[in-house]
């Protein structure tokens, strides 16, 4: 009981103006950008978008390609293709990013839907045609889960098909 009386206070000292700092910071920080274009793919399912004079790191939601740039894990089977397929697809290419409940994940990434601008045709669902195409996987993460259902339907049916990662790993 001695430990918590004196851990209380020091705690309180320590977290109040951390979150404060935390508050303030989200407040000042730029709105979510709307559109932009892709100027560089980092992987499978991150990606750079320029929005006027600013560049965001943006992960796409509700999926999860193989890994390939992260030094301390090595490179997941079908990562290679999954960034190349991205990169493909995006690189130089307007797109419009969607939300869900939270805005960035804990390296301070923008989260978002990504849909590739399809001038006299609909717009085309990033993070679904890579699930569709066995590029990822599902990661649904609450509570960002807007998709989930509707990518999780994707994924059944591209490894029941043999898609991509599902018949190369």
């Amino acid at each position: 009981m001695s430990r918590l009386r004196f851990l209380a206070p020091l705690l309180a000292a320590v977290i109040i103006p951390a979150a404060a700092v935390v508050l303030v910071h989200r407040l000042d920080a730029p709105p979510p950008p709307s559109t932009g274009t892709v100027v560089r793919v980092v992987d499978g399912d991150t990606v750079y978008v320029r929005a006027g004079s600013r560049s965001f790191d943006v992960r796409l939601l509700g999926i999860d390609t193989p890994e390939t740039v992260d030094p301390h894990r090595p490179v997941g089977c079908y990562g290679p293709e999954a960034s190349a397929y991205t990169k493909q697809l995006l690189s130089g290419r307007r797109v419009r990013l969607i939300y869900d409940r939270q805005l960035h994940d804990v390296y301070g990434r923008w989260l978002a839907y990504i849909y590739l601008e399809r001038p006299g045709r609909p717009d085309l669902f990033v993070n679904a045609l890579l699930v569709r195409a066995g590029y990822a996987r599902t990661l649904s993460i609450p509570p960002n889960t807007a998709h989930a259902a509707e990518l999780a339907s994707l994924e059944r049916t591209a490894a029941l098909a043999g898609r991509g990662l599902w018949s190369a790993c």
